[in-house]
Formats: structure tokens, sequence, C-alpha cells
């Protein structure tokens, strides 16, 4: 059985799922390993929480004999969560790079006084920035591998669409 296969909606599903699921246990390694995420990362995470589970209930549909209808707007709805997912990347990256200016909560933007005494809230607070590169894979930022993982995500999963809408 062919992953690209009009009959293979499933294996699709299931392929989709164990990539994203080896992504984001990844992300969680690496986090582990002492690099803690900044905002925009944890933000990345999002499409992964949300499409390994939608992944598998399509997976679970397609094995059922769901219409094919319904799988194929599971499957767009997949692509459609990794696209954002790659744009927020491609974002990300562009912060870490001083293209552009990334969120104030994680790039050093001002702190306002929140009830409180100022230098008392910058001893406890450890804000991990947005705009620096916590760690490279063979030369690439996380950020930037998650625009390759989320393309190709929505890549497959666009193609597993269209096959299961003949």
């Amino acid at each position: 059985m062919k992953l690209f296969s009009k009959d293979a909606p499933a294996l699709s599903a299931l392929a989709i799922a164990a990539l994203a699921f080896a992504t984001i246990a990844g992300a969680w390694g690496f986090q582990w390993a002492g690099h803690p995420p900044c905002d925009l990362c944890l933000e990345q995470r999002y499409a992964y929480y949300g499409g390994v589970p939608l992944a598998l209930m399509i997976a679970a549909a397609a094995a059922a004999k769901a219409p094919r209808a319904a799988l194929t707007a599971g499957f767009a709805l997949l692509t459609a969560m990794f696209l954002y997912n790659a744009g927020l990347a491609i974002y990300h990256s562009g912060v870490e790079a001083k293209f552009w200016v990334g969120p104030t909560a994680c790039t050093g933007g001002a702190l306002a006084p929140a009830g409180g005494d100022l230098l008392k809230q910058l001893e406890t607070v450890k804000v991990v920035r947005c705009d620096e590169v916590g760690l490279r894979v063979f030369g690439l930022s996380l950020a930037n591998w998650n625009i390759l993982i989320s393309a190709a995500l929505a890549a497959l999963a666009a193609a597993s669409g269209l096959r299961s809408a003949r």
C-alpha cells in the first residue's frame, strides 16, 4: 500500500501523526536537556498538540470507511494548521535574524510595574528571549527546522486530502 495511494488515507494520517509526534517529542527533549522555549516556541507547539490527535482521528475514520468528504475535510484542516504554523515559524525566524521586531513579551520590551517593586520582579523573572537563538541543530535554529517540518506536514496533508477526494 502506497502512502499517497487513493486507498491509503489511514496510512497517510498515521504518518502525519507519527512525524508530528516525533517533532513535538524532540522539542520536549531539548527542553528537558536545558533549552527552555520562548513564547513563540511554545505557540508553535499548538499545531502539533492539535495535529497529532486530529491525524489519529482521521486514521480511525478512514479505517471505519468514513465518507471521503469527511477525510478530505480533516486533511484540509491539518493542511491549514501546519501552513499557519510554518508561517509562524517564518515570523519567529525573522525575529531571530533581527529582520523585524517580535513580541515585546520576549524580545526585551519595557517592563511596567504591576503593583510591586520592579527590581524585585526583575530578580525573579527569567525571560527566554524570542530574538536570540537558544540552540542550533546542523546550523539551523529550531524555528528554522519548524518551517521545514511544518511545511512538509502541510504538503503531506494536502496531497493526502487531494488523493482522498478523488
